[in-house]
């Protein structure tokens, strides 16, 4: 059982919701994502998404694209994000661990550190720094069964997207191979656009619940406590990122884990109410 069914299970139990909160790595400081990554945690969350900055993203919104950009600059690549994961596990060994990006800085990984085996290099030393799973977003279900199998054997979930565009047979698609949950994109278009739309929300959980058997997380258009609290009751994940992307920008040193930190647990707080 990998860390991120484990938790689902356990908060099943308790009859808890899960909070992921998503942070880009190396924002808003190269070298903050370990401390913000603990503060997020004592706040209350259950898995982290970690964003991996990517050059040319198609999903994510101007505030996440700008968080990446900034990243980027400071040098923050897929090794990079691997070593932040590697210092976190050294003081958390429980809390869930996903990586948010796109199939280049995957691939460009294994091509750039072969391995004598032929295995695959990202996923081994993903898993080696303690990863448990990924949400690669231009990675089709359709066109990665042999990639998910093979980080089902080391323990790792693969964690695809649906939006209120898909149709059953994506839906039966991504139910085939998807593993620890799959993440619904509650609007049409980017990150951080749109007005949530609950009343849709609700309408699709239970179709999709028709096809997929792992738990259902939901993110974009999620804000403040308000959105979240009404999300949890449909949903058994929200996801908050822009949000705390821009909580963060501009934040001194200082400040960055501690009002990460609060914004967690008011969410927290208002899913546990």
């Amino acid at each position: 059982m990998s860390r991120i069914t484990a938790t689902f299970a356990q908060l099943q139990v308790q009859g808890r919701k899960a909070l992921i909160p998503y942070v880009t790595a190396g924002f808003p400081y190269a070298d903050i994502t370990p401390e913000l990554m603990h503060a997020m945690v004592a706040g209350g969350a259950d898995v982290i998404e970690l964003g991996v900055p990517f050059s040319d993203p198609s999903a994510d919104g101007p505030v996440i694209q700008k968080a990446g950009d900034k990243a980027l600059a400071a040098g923050v690549g897929m090794v990079q994000v691997l070593a932040m994961v590697r210092e976190f596990r050294q003081r958390n060994a429980t809390t869930p661990v996903v990586l948010m990006g796109y199939a280049n800085p995957v691939e460009r990984y294994s091509q750039k550190h072969p391995r004598t085996d032929g295995a695959n290099a990202f996923v081994i030393d993903a898993a080696a720094a303690g990863v448990d799973g990924f949400v690669i977003v231009d990675y089709p279900p359709e066109e990665c069964e042999d990639f998910a199998a093979e980080l089902k054997a080391h323990g790792l979930d693969l964690i695809f997207l649906l939006a209120p565009t898909s149709t059953d047979e994506r839906m039966q698609q991504v139910a085939r191979i998807a593993s620890g949950y799959v993440y619904y994109v509650s609007l049409k278009g980017v990150t951080g656009s749109g007005v949530l739309d609950i009343g849709a929300v609700e309408a699709m959980l239970p179709r999709i619940r028709q096809h997929v058997k792992v738990p259902v997380g939901v993110g974009f258009g999620i804000r403040d406590a308000v959105t979240a609290r009404a999300i949890g009751r449909v949903a058994d994940a929200v996801v908050i990122g822009t949000r705390i992307i821009q909580l963060l920008d501009q934040q001194p040193r200082d400040q960055v884990a501690v009002t990460a930190e609060k914004f967690v647990r008011e969410i927290r707080t208002a899913l546990d109410s």
